[in-house]
């Protein structure tokens, strides 16, 4: 009885742990979203309504989802290796 309690608790807390894991990632994918757009259309900020209707018009919906996934898998990738470096670092100081 008591290891199911324990179970329970473990896979609520893995939930909790994922959540604020994807919260963390989507920020990332919405700060790299927003950092391109504004690169790359240096208009948003002066007139964003001309911006929103070129694409309404062009139907160019998912250019700027495709480009920051591009650059999200970029920058997750090189996150993952220098957390390799570091973890393999630590032990082989050990």
């Amino acid at each position: 009885m008591i290891s199911l309690f324990f179970l329970l608790y473990q896979i609520i807390m893995i939930q909790f742990i994922m959540i604020k894991i994807l919260k963390i990632e989507l920020f990332y994918f919405a700060a790299i979203l927003l950092l391109l757009a504004l690169v790359q259309h240096p208009d948003l900020l002066s007139d964003p309504m001309n911006r929103l209707d070129l694409i309404i018009q062009k139907k160019n919906f998912l250019h700027p989802f495709l480009w920051s996934f591009g650059v999200y898998i970029i920058v997750f990738i090189f996150r993952l290796l220098v957390k390799g470096l570091i973890v393999l670092k630590k032990r082989l100081l050990k």
